[in-house]
């Protein structure tokens, strides 16, 4: 029996995991958690469930990312996505501030455009309730439920699975997800032109790639939590800047205890990002080019320890989005000052280069008979000329050796999926 395309998606490590066919054909495509693909779709074994993955691909950004119709000016536009204006700030509102990723900027430009009447519900992930270790997709009507999903989520999660809901509904809605989360609702509003008006505004996060469920276990064993421990709350970040990763559970007699603390640096930079998936490591956009807005850590700024009351670096890739920002600065749920347009390279100095070495591993990829994503209107190649050799080299062997040591070739199952 043939493969249907999603699933095809899926074992050649090529999906995102960002649930938009999931959300587009929910009675045939569900998304499953699997500890160590991460969060994936599976399509159901039926000539429904076939014809649906087939629709489904239209919506599906994972194979194929387009920047032909950007708006590049410029070699900063061309390195970074469309870059309008740029600005470093942070939530006027205390408590989304203290407990934002940075600055709170995402959740105040939310809660304002909720406010102001611009959408009725803003679509975005939080901790789920019975598992804090998994992310669940929500669509939010006012502050308390916004206030839920503030602070990173470092953990697989699918905000595109609100798709369906979106549609089928009549309230405009904000999006706010990854790069990759966000360029697969641009695909979806192209293939389905009502939803152009019910999602008004993109926000992306910056994202270094999503750390699979094997991970937090490995994040929540450094912490401390037992395994008999009942897991009530586990923060990546936020309660400042860059803040503690910290877990919160409760033993069997019913005493809450709160974890020891690790840092950013080492919560992700010793634990998280190393069980990234492959498919984040061939990711040519970490600061979405596609969204209206996007914001991220102003590294250039960062702070001395952890406690920093936090800011935020914003960037405004659309005119909807400039005016968005510029509107929530002049009402006060925003206070920010405006920055360079390369302010973005200097706080994020290692994207760059990582974008540009996505050319080599893709190379790499099909020389070895992988199949790899295209990357439409984004000229990956003049960067990756300008790296050095090392780097060029390392772009290309470094991946023949990830393929082979992780058996890239192999296709991905899910576990649960029943196939």
């Amino acid at each position: 029996m043939k493969t249907d395309p999603i699933t095809s998606m899926v074992s050649r490590n090529l999906c995102t995991g960002c649930g938009a066919c999931a959300g587009a054909f929910p009675t045939a495509i569900r998304m499953m958690e699997d500890p160590v693909n991460g969060r994936r779709p599976v399509v159901e074994q039926s000539n429904a469930g076939r014809m649906a993955s087939q629709a489904a691909t239209a919506v599906c950004a994972g194979a194929n990312t387009d920047w032909s119709d950007l708006d590049i000016t410029d070699q900063t536009d061309a390195d970074w996505g469309p870059i309008l204006a740029v600005w470093e700030g942070w939530a006027a509102d205390p408590e989304i501030r203290y407990k934002g990723s940075s600055g709170g900027a995402v959740t105040a430009l939310a809660h304002f455009a909720l406010r102001t009447g611009m959408v009725d519900g803003v679509a975005h992930v939080a901790a789920r309730e019975d598992d804090p270790r998994l992310n669940r997709a929500v669509i939010s009507r006012d502050r308390a439920s916004l206030l839920q999903g503030t602070g990173s989520r470092y953990a697989q999660a699918s905000p595109a699975e609100t798709l369906g809901q979106i549609a089928a509904e009549s309230d405009p809605v904000a999006f706010i997800g990854k790069p990759c989360d966000v360029a697969s609702v641009r695909r979806a509003v192209r293939a389905t032109p009502d939803l152009a008006t019910k999602i008004p505004l993109t926000i992306a996060i910056f994202c270094a790639g999503a750390p699979n469920l094997a991970a937090t276990e490995q994040l929540l064993d450094r912490l401390e939590v037992p395994k008999d421990g009942k897991l009530i709350d586990l923060r990546y970040r936020g309660k400042g800047w860059p803040g503690l990763m910290q877990a919160v559970w409760r033993d069997a007699d019913g005493t809450e205890h709160t974890s020891k603390g690790l840092s950013y640096a080492q919560g992700w930079g010793d634990i998280l990002q190393g069980e990234r998936r492959w498919r984040c490591r061939i990711c040519a956009d970490h600061t979405g080019a596609l969204a209206d807005i996007s914001v991220g850590d102003p590294w250039h700024a960062a702070p001395d320890g952890d406690q920093d009351p936090g800011r935020s670096l914003i960037v405004a890739r659309t005119p909807r989005g400039k005016a968005m920002i510029e509107a929530a600065i002049r009402a006060g749920a925003l206070v920010a000052e405006p920055r360079a347009r390369t302010t973005l390279e200097a706080a994020q100095p290692n994207l760059k280069n990582t974008h540009a070495a996505v050319w080599g591993r893709t190379v790499a990829m099909r020389v070895a008979g992988l199949k790899a994503p295209q990357l439409n209107g984004r000229h990956l190649f003049a960067q990756w000329r300008e790296l050095p050799f090392k780097q060029k080299l390392q772009s290309v062997m470094g991946t023949w050796k990830r393929i082979l040591r992780d058996r890239l070739w192999r296709r991905v199952f899910i576990s649960g999926a029943g196939q």
